[in-house]
C-alpha cells in the first residue's frame, strides 16, 4: 500500500452488516463507503476476512494513518470480549491484529459508544456538552458523553441503558435477568408481544391488519410489521408501541434523573415507528424524570452510519 496524505480507515463490525469507509482528517463526508450484509453462516474469521476485503476496496491501494473501529460487543483495551451476534470472538486482540495488517494505530469501541460519540461530533449531539445516545433495535444500547468525554465507565460498561430494569416480574433478557427494557421494548420484545397478544383473546378487529401484513402468518412478524400496522389504525400494534414507547421513556426518565443530559439522541430501527412511538417515548420521561430537567428528546441523524463515524472520530483523536 502507498500513503500520501493521512487517511482515517473506519471499520464497522455489525451484528447484521460489515462496513468500512475513508474519511480524511476534518471532512464531515466519506471520502469512500462500502459495506455488505453479514454472511448467513457467521464467524470471526469470516467477519475479519470481509472487513479486510471492504477496507482494500475503499482505500484503493492507499495505506491509512490510522484505523478506527466499532465493535457489536463489549471491547477492553483493544481487545474484544465477546460478540453479542457472531462466535469465536472471545478474547480477540483486533487492535493489534488491525495494526499489524494495516502498519497504522488502531484503536477499538464497542458500538453504542462509538455511535454515541459520531453523533455528539457529527450529528445530532453537536454543541453540547453532555450528552445521552440510545439506540433501539435489536437490542438496546446507549452511550453517553460527559463534560465533552466519552464516559465509559470502570470496566467500560458505562451507558447499558438496555439491561436497566424496569419490571422485575417481567420477561427474560438475553442477559438472563427479567425485566430488562431491552426484553420489553427492542425490536424482537416487540413482535414477541405481538405473538402473545393475537394468541390471546382480543377484540374483533384487533390484529386485523397486523395480520395481512404477514399473511396470516403471526412468526413472521417483526417490529417493522407492528409499525406499520399501527400506521394504518391497527388498535392492538398501537397498543403494544404504547407499552414499548412508555417503557423507554421510563428507562430515558432515570438515565435523565441521574445524568442530566442536555440533550439525549434516539436512533436505531425501532425509532424509525416514527411519532406513534415517540410521543409515547417523550411523554413518559417527562412524567417520570426529576423535574426541573432541561433536556431535549431528539431523533439521531447519522442513521445506520452513526458508528461508522464514532469509529472515525476515535481515529482522529490518535493523529
Amino acid at each position: 500500500m502507498r500513503s500520501s496524505e493521512e487517511l482515517v480507515l473506519a471499520l464497522d463490525f455489525g451484528g447484521t452488516k460489515l462496513a468500512a469507509a475513508v474519511v480524511e482528517p476534518g471532512a464531515r463526508s466519506f471520502r469512500a463507503r462500502a459495506s455488505v450484509p453479514s454472511p448467513p453462516d457467521k464467524s470471526a474469521e469470516a467477519d475479519r476476512e470481509i472487513i479486510l476485503a471492504l477496507a482494500e476496496e475503499v482505500l484503493g491501494g492507499k495505506r491509512p494513518a490510522v484505523v478506527g473501529v466499532s465493535f457489536g460487543g463489549p471491547v477492553r483495551d483493544g481487545v474484544v470480549l465477546l460478540s453479542h451476534h457472531v462466535p469465536d470472538w472471545e478474547d480477540f486482540p483486533l487492535a493489534e491484529w488491525l495494526r499489524e495488517r494495516f502498519g497504522a494505530p488502531a484503536v477499538v469501541e464497542n458500538d453504542a459508544n462509538a455511535a454515541a460519540l459520531g453523533e455528539w461530533r457529527y450529528g445530532a449531539g453537536r454543541e453540547t456538552r453532555h450528552f445521552l445516545y440510545v439506540t433501539v433495535s435489536t437490542g438496546i444500547g446507549g452511550g453517553i458523553v460527559i463534560g465533552g468525554e466519552l464516559y465509559r465507565g470502570a470496566d467500560g460498561l458505562a451507558g447499558e441503558i438496555g439491561h436497566m430494569v424496569v419490571d422485575p416480574d417481567g420477561p427474560r433478557c438475553t442477559c438472563g435477568r427479567r425485566g430488562c427494557l431491552e426484553a420489553l421494548a427492542a425490536g424482537p420484545a416487540i413482535a414477541r408481544r405481538a405473538r402473545e397478544l393475537l394468541a390471546a383473546h382480543h377484540r374483533p378487529g384487533e390484529g386485523r391488519i397486523l395480520l395481512e401484513l404477514v399473511r396470516g402468518d403471526p412468526e413472521r412478524i417483526t417490529a417493522r410489521e407492528v409499525a406499520a400496522a399501527a400506521a394504518r389504525g391497527d388498535p392492538l400494534a398501537a397498543e403494544i408501541l404504547r407499552e414499548a414507547g412508555e417503557a423507554v421513556g421510563f428507562g430515558l426518565a432515570q438515565a435523565i434523573s441521574l445524568l442530566n443530559p442536555e440533550r439525549v439522541a434516539l436512533g436505531g430501527g425501532v425509532i424509525k415507528a416514527g411519532e406513534p412511538f415517540l410521543k409515547h417515548v417523550r411523554k413518559a420521561a417527562e412524567m417520570r424524570a426529576f423535574p426541573g430537567a432541561r433536556v431535549e428528546i431528539v431523533l439521531a441523524e447519522l442513521g445506520d452510519d452513526a458508528p461508522l463515524w464514532g469509529a472515525a472520530a476515535l481515529a482522529q483523536d490518535l493523529l
